[in-house]
């Protein structure tokens, strides 16, 4: 059975830091492009970072370039969210997700998601 497994999540004040995991089990980690999306409360789910099979390349989203940092480890089986600075607005439910066809910034476009961690930013 193929498994994600986020965890780092918590809470933390305004301008602090958190570094997320996703740990993968049951597929061929290095085939699989990993996205990073949140959900807040009365919200839809929204992309957040992705990165491609070998890490080479990766996207955010505008709300969060230059302070989050995505990055992989293949031989852990591991996907890594950095977030630096982070605001109250950052607030949310975190979740990794994996696509056997391309990075994207779409939801639907990855077949297997996390059960999430939650992050809290205090003011």
């Amino acid at each position: 059975q193929v498994q994600l497994v986020e965890s780092g999540g918590g809470l933390v004040l305004a301008g602090g830091s958190l570094r997320l995991s996703c740990a993968a089990s049951g597929l061929t980690f290095s085939s699989y492009a990993v996205g990073w999306f949140r959900q807040a409360p009365g919200k839809e789910r929204e992309f957040v970072a992705t990165i491609n099979r070998s890490g080479v390349s990766t996207w955010y989203a505008d709300s969060v370039k230059g302070r989050f940092t995505i990055s992989r480890d293949n031989g852990k089986n591991t996907v890594y969210l950095q977030m630096n600075s982070l605001k109250p607005e950052d607030t949310a439910v975190y979740y990794c997700a994996a696509s056997f066809v391309s990075p994207s910034t779409a939801p639907a476009t990855y077949k297997y998601w996390g059960q999430g961690t939650q992050v809290t930013v205090s003011s």
